[in-house]
C-alpha cells in the first residue's frame, strides 16, 4: 500500500497532520505530486520532510520558486518571491540551504511504473495544465489527455479530489463513499490538496492505494495556527490564510 499526496503549499500543520495519518496505518512508502512550497508559511520545513517520500515531483509552485514564476497572479508572485528568499537565506548552514535547493530543482516532472502515471497537473502537460471536473464536457480536451494514459494517471494541481472515467464522468470523493476500486479501464485520480482543498472541505486531503483500492482521507489539523502565521508575513496577503478555513 502506498499514500499519494499533493499541493502541500508551506502547510506545515496539515503536512504533519497527514503524514501522522499516514503513519498510523503503517505505511511507509509515501508518493508526492509537487507543489510542496507556495502560498503557505513553512516553506523550508515542508521540503524537508517531504525529502523523505520515495517520489517528489516537481509542481509549478516548485518551479516557479526555483527559476521563473510564469503565469502567476500578483498575490501568488509575490508568495513566491518570498518563498524563494525563504529557501536561499535561512538560519541554517550554507550546506542544509544547498541541500533544500537542489533537491526542488531536480524534482522529475513525471513517473511512471507499471502502467501507472504520477503527474502534477495532466498527462499532457505535467506541470502547468489543469483538469477541472467541468472538463468533462471539454471531450476534445479530455480524450487528448486520455490517450498519453496508458492505463491509470494520479494528479493534482486542481487541489479538488475525484475520479475521472474515460467515459467522460466526474466522481467526488463523496460521490463515491470516499472509495474507488480501478477497473482496467484509463482512469485519472486527482488526490487532492493537503495544504489548501479547494472543494468546499477544510480539511486536508491524500488517497492510499492498495493494489486496484483507492480510498480517499481527509484529516483535521490546526488551520487557525496557519492562519496566524500567514497573517503574521506581510509578503503573504491574508486572504490566503482566510480561505484555509473555506477549503476554496
Amino acid at each position: 500500500m502506498k499514500a499519494i499526496i499533493s499541493d502541500i503549499h508551506s502547510n506545515l500543520e496539515a503536512l504533519q497532520a497527514v503524514l501522522a495519518d499516514i503513519k498510523s496505518q503503517g505505511i511507509t512508502e509515501i508518493y508526492c505530486l509537487g507543489d510542496v512550497v507556495g502560498y503557505g508559511p513553512n516553506p523550508r520545513e515542508c521540503v524537508d520532510l517531504v525529502m523523505d517520500c520515495q517520489l517528489v515531483l516537481m509542481g509549478n509552485h516548485d518551479q516557479g520558486a526555483m527559476f521563473d514564476p510564469d503565469g502567476f497572479n500578483a498575490s501568488a508572485e509575490r508568495a513566491i518571491f518570498w518563498t524563494r528568499a525563504q529557501l536561499e537565506g535561512g538560519p541554517e548552514p550554507r550546506a542544509v540551504r544547498e541541500r533544500r535547493w537542489e533537491f526542488l530543482a531536480e524534482r522529475p516532472r513525471t513517473h511512471r511504473e507499471n502502467g501507472y502515471l504520477y503527474v502534477h497537473g495532466s498527462a499532457r502537460n505535467p506541470l502547468n495544465e489543469y483538469v477541472f471536473p467541468e472538463d468533462i464536457y471539454n471531450q476534445r480536451k479530455m480524450e487528448r489527455i486520455y490517450a498519453l494514459v496508458e492505463k491509470y494517471c494520479f494528479q493534482g494541481h486542481t487541489h479538488v479530489p475525484g475520479i475521472f472515467t474515460e467515459n467522460l464522468q466526474f466522481f467526488s470523493p463523496e460521490d463515491l463513499n470516499y472509495t474507488y476500486k480501478l477497473d482496467g479501464r484509463k482512469t485519472l485520480c486527482n488526490v487532492g490538496s493537503v495544504g489548501q482543498p479547494r472543494d468546499g472541505n477544510w480539511k486536508a486531503c491524500y488517497i492510499t492505494l492498495n493494489n486496484d483500492i483507492i480510498t480517499f482521507h481527509r484529516v483535521e489539523y490546526d488551520v487557525e495556527k496557519t492562519i496566524k502565521k500567514i497573517y503574521e508575513i506581510p509578503e503573504l496577503e491574508n486572504f490566503l490564510g482566510d480561505r484555509l478555513r473555506e477549503g476554496r
